[in-house]
């Protein structure tokens, strides 16, 4: 008898039931305007949510205001406005802003990179890292990291690359998740309604967390660690950009666990 199939058979028929349930009449939580803000370069609507884990721990944590700054809103015309709104309630679920900056719905540019920067002055900027496989992903990086390159000398923030088609091979932050931040994400992506119906890729932000822990143990921890006592994690790259360049924040790699001020820390670096 393999004491396993207990263990695997609960996580299939849990995905099961998962793909049952509907998040219906959902409170719209409103963003709170505060001074620190973190601006979110998010390349499609729904990826605020799969790498939003950061975001939401500075939000809750650190009372920091997210914004989601859409870039794209897919390739396909006739689809743009049904994200749009897709994305407005995603975001309204998470009590994040969502900048539109086009009205033409059109890719954003390096020019309205740069004005969406100087105008709110973010203290924490998140986008994809350079090698993350999808196309929009890796344009979106560089049209980011083009628009900084533009700033005056004086801007400074916090600068985090996310990674999730394509693995970073040298993240640097072992964020940990709670089930109950996991839930909010699955949650918040599940409202990408005609998104998730073609490919239920909510129901496997769990799985694709876990794999985090075991991957964050040895490419932030260093190889041979042991993994740290997580359920749930999300890597990332984070680095301050500084008198017209990135700069390390710190050597080596930070694990970032719940339920210890070490965020509130991070965010002291000036």
């Amino acid at each position: 008898m393999n004491h396993y199939l207990s263990f695997t058979q609960s996580v299939a028929d849990g995905m099961r039931q998962a793909g049952e349930v509907t998040v219906a009449d959902f409170e719209v939580r409103c963003c709170v305007e505060r001074e620190d803000k973190v601006l979110l370069f998010s390349p499609h609507p729904d990826d605020e949510c799969i790498i939003g884990l950061l975001p939401l721990r500075l939000q809750h944590e650190c009372e920091y205001e997210v914004i989601n700054v859409p870039m794209t809103f897919g390739s396909r015309d006739e689809r743009k406005a049904g994200r749009l709104g897709e994305l407005e309630n995603a975001c309204g679920y998470l009590g994040w802003g969502n900048l539109r900056v086009r009205e033409d719905l059109e890719n954003l540019t390096v020019e309205d990179v740069k004005r969406t920067l100087v105008e709110y002055g973010p203290s924490v900027i998140v986008f994809p890292h350079d090698a993350d496989w999808n196309s929009r992903h890796v344009e979106v990086h560089h049209t980011v990291m083009r628009a900084l390159a533009e700033m005056s000398e004086d801007f400074s923030c916090l600068v985090v690359e996310t990674e999730y088609w394509g693995a970073m091979d040298a993240p640097n932050a072992h964020v940990e998740g709670s089930v109950e931040q996991l839930a909010e994400l699955v949650a918040a992506t599940s409202l990408h309604v005609e998104e998730v119906a073609r490919n239920a890729y909510h129901l496997r932000l769990p799985a694709w967390m876990q794999d985090n822990v075991r991957r964050g143990a040895e490419l932030v921890g260093g190889q041979g660690e042991g993994a740290p006592d997580f359920d749930f994690s999300t890597l990332y790259r984070i680095q301050v950009w500084r008198d017209g360049g990135l700069e390390a924040l710190y050597d080596g790699g930070r694990v970032f666990a719940c339920g210890v001020d070490e965020l509130k820390q991070l965010v002291k670096w000036k």
